[in-house]
């Protein structure tokens, strides 16, 4: 099932993105695998099984819980940003990540039970703080996600103490221009569950995207969803 969620995500971030990869050496070539994974928890939303197709994957997110985060010596969002102000809550602190679904898939539907599982999964295991980038496309240079941060930091920046830096940023002040802003599915989840945004975005030049570090405080969880996700029947 991981090898499914892997050939997923290789589906999605080379062939449609165009993403450069970085696999161990071996790996075959159908295949997004990194230093991660073996840590990690692979959430998975598969089609059912008829008589005429097997079961397969067409959304995957991934989750490293603190003590697995320990393990692996860091988070793959430090690769991107410095996580320095938030080192304090990383005993408590999850990642989330390589978040995909096929394209025929991509609805409300699978969105929704992707975060709905993703949430119960995170208060089961009494996950505090959840950290992650959201990826915003730069098929136009980029300058609709410089658009979209600079909204976003007028009304949902993350607290001063928790604010973090990429290490490589995109150049907002470049790009900066009018037009409309469309928030991506992926970051609408995160707001809509009270997540911050931890700082400017990051240019990630492997996968051509600019990335928004993220971070949900559970407590800032809508009450609704608590009450929704804590139940073991939800």
């Amino acid at each position: 099932e991981v090898r499914e969620a892997q050939r997923l995500r290789y589906a999605v971030f080379a062939g449609e993105m165009g993403a450069f990869l970085r696999p161990p050496i071996g790996t075959a070539h159908d295949l997004d695998i990194d230093e991660f994974d073996d840590h990690c928890e692979h959430l998975l939303v598969q089609t059912a099984a008829t008589v005429d197709e097997p079961a397969r994957v067409v959304g995957t997110y991934r989750v490293m819980l603190p003590q697995a985060a320990q393990r692996a010596g860091r988070y793959y969002t430090e690769s991107e940003f410095d996580l320095t102000p938030v080192r304090p809550l990383m005993p408590r602190m999850a990642e989330l990540g390589r978040s995909c679904i096929a394209a025929p898939w991509r609805t409300g539907g699978v969105i929704l039970m992707l975060w709905s599982q993703l949430l119960k999964f995170l208060i089961a295991n009494r996950v505090e703080f959840a950290v992650g980038c959201a990826s915003l496309p730069m098929k136009d240079g980029g300058r609709h996600a410089a658009r979209l941060w600079l909204d976003l930091q007028q009304s949902h920046l993350g607290p001063s103490g928790w604010r973090v830096q990429p290490h490589v940023p995109l150049p907002v002040n470049l790009l900066a221009s009018d037009g409309p802003i469309e928030c991506p599915p992926l970051v609408k989840g995160y707001l809509r569950c009270g997540a911050w945004v931890m700082g400017p975005p990051a240019w990630d030049a492997d996968f051509g995207t600019a990335d928004l570090p993220m971070l949900l405080d559970m407590r800032s969880l809508p009450e609704s969803y608590r009450r929704r996700f804590a139940r073991p029947d939800a």
